[in-house]
C-alpha cells in the first residue's frame, strides 16, 4: 500500500455522495417527496430551515443512528448542514450504515 493509497482511498463512498450545488439541489429537492434532512442542531433548525426537512442533529450520535436506521436506504436522502462540514461527515455514516445514494448541499444552508 503506498502513501497515497493511504491518504487518498479509494471506494463506493465517493461514488454513493453527491455535492450538488444550490439549484441543482433545489431542482432535486422539489421533484418529489424526498428525505430531506437537516443535520444542525435543533438551535440551528429553529433559526431557518429548508422547507420539508427533518431535523436529525449530527452530534446527538445515538439518536442520528436511530433515526437513520428507520429510512429507507435505498431511496435518495439529501442531506445540508450549516456550511457543508457537518453533512459530509454525516454523508459518510450513511453510506457505511448501508445508504446507497446520498446527496449533499455545496457550502450548505449558509447557500440556500
Amino acid at each position: 500500500m503506498s502513501i497515497f493509497s493511504f491518504l487518498f482511498p479509494k471506494g463506493n463512498q465517493s461514488d454513493a455522495i453527491q455535492i450538488l450545488d444550490r439549484d441543482a439541489y433545489k431542482n432535486a429537492i422539489s421533484k418529489a417527496k424526498v428525505q430531506l434532512i437537516d443535520v444542525r442542531t435543533a438551535g440551528e433548525f429553529r433559526s431557518g430551515h429548508i422547507k420539508g426537512a427533518r431535523n436529525v442533529d449530527y452530534f446527538k450520535s445515538s439518536a442520528f443512528g436511530e433515526a437513520f436506521s428507520k429510512m429507507k436506504k435505498d431511496e435518495p436522502i439529501y442531506l445540508y448542514c450549516q456550511s457543508g462540514n457537518r453533512s459530509q461527515k454525516a454523508a459518510r455514516k450513511l453510506v457505511d450504515m448501508g445508504f446507497s445514494e446520498v446527496y449533499d448541499l455545496r457550502g450548505g444552508y449558509r447557500m440556500w
